[in-house]
């Protein structure tokens, strides 16, 4: 250990040397050496907890929303701007906060925006009518979708080239326990105790606000970014302490590997519609609106829709939700483990396509069971799934630093919109008098999203993030 302690106090010599001369290149090579040390774990756990009531948050509506819509006697397109409004508060704080955190910091961001969402949902246990309720869906919607991207942009950025797509999927994977949670929850309490009990689990992230604020560091590469080469030294240096206090092998930096860096201003909107990014940012918009789309149009439709079209008992509709989201949280699991391996464009291409053909198969059946359509929509939500909550990954390897939360905040807030718009599709089709052809026209989608995909999406496994995005 002696050896070890003084071969590492070696190192921070020469890296000293080396941060008076090139200070971004030589912090982002000791960055990219370390090995996942324990304050990077509490780091994740944290904002993962967060993560996880913000799943939780977004669809908790769904299982309100079979007791509402009886409750109060609620028309389709009512039903749709309930669902639609907390997707939209969503799209604007997902912009919003998305551009403020590259100029004043990962963290403050995340607490502003965790606190909102959980004031919100408590307004939403007081809502007496479907108005007082799209608005505090809209006001917890900017919470919820400012939060997302941002913490994905902070995840991101304390991990290293080797298995981050491991790493963070294992953080994000927290997103759909969440979802999968609300639907334990739902199923449980909302039967006995009313839709509001949705919503009274929601406030619970206020207590994370804490610990976000003044236990964890900011983001040593938006430090370095930012040319505050002092403080993310003082971070890089905490966790190469951390490494050695606990065992863990700490490498030599390589310097060689890293690509020289300068201060650089927050990026800009026209940046990224350059040469570089501009076709990364087309790709990613359409995966997020066409994935979203669909998967979150399943998600808070068929509830309902075992309720209203099906007539099923109230604990059977929610029961069948809660078992969808359960198996496309394993396929989400085996999607961490293995898309390091597999590669990102190869994972979203095979997932795209394979989700079209159930959801096809229901059209041509014609939907006209219950069993039929959870049989053959589980499927299809697992694998669309594991594009949906790995597209914050796949973003933050895609755009710089500089970028990086911009960037998810505006390609989610295509998400946003994909989730608005699947709502009210599914309302204009089955105006027609059936629900098949809505599964058609999930089908087409998917299919169109994989092509894309297939054609034009880069592949990002096993490199650092300066390398894939100067």
């Amino acid at each position: 250990m002696n050896a070890s302690i003084a071969s590492t106090m070696t190192a921070d010599r020469a890296d000293a040397t080396a941060i008076a001369s090139d200070s971004g290149a030589a912090l982002i090579a000791r960055l990219e050496r370390l090995p996942v040390t324990r304050p990077v774990l509490w780091a994740r756990g944290c904002v993962g907890m967060a993560t996880f009531f913000d799943g939780y948050t977004t669809i908790a509506l769904a299982y309100a929303m079979p007791i509402l819509a009886k409750e109060w006697d609620l028309a389709p397109s009512m039903t749709a701007a309930i669902i639609s409004s907390g997707y939209l508060g969503q799209l604007i704080g997902a912009i919003f906060f998305g551009w403020l955190a590259e100029r004043i910091g990962r963290l403050p961001v995340l607490a502003i925006a965790i606190g909102i969402f959980a004031a919100m949902s408590a307004a939403c246990i007081f809502a007496w009518g479907p108005q007082s309720l799209i608005l505090f869906r809209f006001l917890q919607g900017i919470g919820t979708g400012g939060e997302v991207p941002v913490a994905s942009a902070y995840v991101n950025e304390l991990s290293g080239a080797k298995k981050r797509g491991r790493f963070f999927l294992l953080y994000e994977l927290l997103f759909l326990v969440g979802l999968t949670a609300a639907g334990a929850i739902g199923y449980i309490m909302v039967p006995s105790l009313g839709w509001q009990s949705m919503f009274i689990v929601g406030m619970v992230p206020v207590a994370l606000v804490i610990p976000l604020r003044f236990f964890l560091s900011e983001s040593p590469r938006w430090l370095i970014n930012r040319g505050r080469f002092a403080e993310a030294n003082k971070v890089i240096r905490r966790l190469e302490d951390s490494a050695i206090r606990h065992g863990q092998p700490l490498p030599e930096p390589r310097p060689a590997t890293a690509i020289l860096l300068q201060a650089k201003p927050a990026g800009s909107v026209r940046e990224m519609f350059g040469p570089l990014y501009g076709p990364r940012t087309l790709l990613l918009w359409g995966m997020w609106f066409g994935a979203y789309m669909i998967n979150n149009g399943l998600l808070t439709w068929l509830p309902t829709l075992y309720r209203t079209v099906f007539e099923l008992p109230i604990d059977q509709a929610i029961g069948y939700g809660f078992a969808m989201t359960g198996v496309a949280l394993i396929a989400s699991f085996i999607c961490a483990l293995t898309i390091d391996r597999v590669g990102r464009r190869r994972w979203y291409t095979g997932a795209l396509l394979l989700a079209a053909v159930p959801l096809t198969a229901l059209y041509l059946l014609g939907a006209s069971t219950p069993v039929m359509v959870f049989v053959l929509a589980t499927p299809a939500f697992a694998a669309l799934q594991t594009v949906t909550y790995s597209l914050y990954l796949y973003s933050g390897e895609l755009y710089p630093t500089r970028l990086r939360s911009l960037g998810a905040g505006l390609g989610s807030a295509w998400l946003r919109a994909g989730s608005i718009a699947g709502p009210w599709v599914i309302g204009l089709v089955m105006a027609g008098g059936s629900i098949a052809p809505v599964f058609l026209a999930f089908a087409a989608v998917a299919v169109l999203t994989g092509f894309a995909v297939l054609r034009w999406a880069p592949e990002t496994s096993g490199k650092s993030l300066e390398e894939l995005s100067p």
